[in-house]
C-alpha cells in the first residue's frame, strides 16, 4: 500500500484568512467565478512559476464551464479523499485563484505546490506567495515542500 499524502492524524485545514484574501476548499459552488478567473488570466498563469515550467508549452487552456466544473470535482474529491488539495483564493467572494497542494514526483520532496492569480490581481502574485509558503511550512506536515518562485 502506498504511503497517505498526509497522516491519517493530520487535520486538513478548512480555511484560513489573511487581511488581504481567504482561502477555502475548492468545490462545485466556485465553478461560475473560478472559470471566470481562470478564462480571463491564461497568459498571466502560464507566466507563473509552477506555470511556466509545464511539458506542455500551451498549458493551461481555455475550459468550457462544463469541463471546469469537472475539474473542480475532481480535486474537491482529491481532497475529500486525502489525496491532494485544492483551495480558492477569494478576496470576499471574488475567485483571484486557487492553490494546489499534491505529491511530488521528484524524490526530493514531499509535496508540490503551485498557486495562480488572476490577471486583474496580478499585483498580489509576490504577497499570496509570500503568505501560502508560510502556511505550508506552519500549517502542513511536509519536510521538504516544492513551491515554484518561493523566495
Amino acid at each position: 500500500m502506498d504511503d497517505p499524502f498526509v497522516p491519517s492524524s493530520f487535520e486538513v485545514p478548512s480555511a484560513r484568512a489573511w487581511s488581504e484574501f481567504h482561502l477555502e476548499p475548492l468545490g462545485e459552488q466556485h465553478n461560475d467565478r473560478d472559470h471566470a478567473a481562470w478564462m480571463t488570466s491564461i497568459d498571466h498563469i502560464r507566466s507563473t512559476p509552477g506555470f511556466s515550467e509545464q511539458e506542455e508549452p500551451d498549458w493551461p487552456v481555455a475550459m468550457t464551464l462544463e469541463a471546469n466544473l469537472e475539474d473542480l470535482v475532481r480535486h474537491a474529491k482529491d481532497f475529500d479523499q486525502r489525496r491532494g488539495f485544492t483551495y480558492s483564493i477569494l478576496d470576499g467572494d471574488d475567485v483571484i485563484g486557487c492553490i494546489y497542494i499534491y505529491p511530488d514526483r521528484r524524490p526530493d520532496h514531499d509535496a508540490a505546490v503551485s498557486s495562480w492569480v488572476r490577471e486583474s490581481r496580478a499585483e498580489l502574485d509576490t504577497a499570496v506567495r509570500e503568505a501560502l509558503s508560510t502556511w505550508i511550512d506552519e500549517a502542513w506536515p511536509f519536510s521538504n515542500p516544492y513551491y515554484a518562485g518561493r523566495g
